[in-house]
């Protein structure tokens, strides 16, 4: 079982920046995959952004490619996003996931454990 608790979301204003955390914890001695989703109200979840194992490979949605970045520290095994440039369509709760697979995947099937959620408000 894998524990994940994310962190740093917030109320901020267009064109600002914020840094998403999501610790692990439990039996994290294997090699995990690592995907951010999001979830605005009425719609499905989304996929953001995934890391393999290493963190040499990683892919990022079209809409938000060049403004967020996925990066993650196995030694604190924790995952980050690094979201700049924020618009009011950035606004949702953003989950952390992990899979039991060390390489990238883009849809919520793929994964095994998820956080709880941290919201995200971009105001205009």
């Amino acid at each position: 079982q894998v524990l994940l608790v994310e962190s740093g979301g917030g109320l901020v204003q267009a064109g600002d920046s914020l840094r998403l955390s999501c610790a692990a914890s439990g039996r994290t001695s294997g090699y995990y995959a690592m995907g951010w989703f999001r979830q605005a109200p009425g719609k499905e979840r989304e996929f953001v952004a995934t890391i393999d194992w290493s963190g040499a490979s990683t892919t990022h949605a079209d809409s938000v490619k060049g403004r967020f970045t996925i990066s993650r520290d196995n030694r604190k095994n924790t995952v980050y996003l690094q979201m700049n440039s924020l618009k009011p369509e950035d606004t949702a709760v953003y989950y952390c996931a992990a899979r039991v697979y060390s390489t990238v995947a883009l849809t919520t099937r793929d994964y095994a454990y998820w956080g709880q959620g941290t919201q995200v408000t971009v105001s205009s």
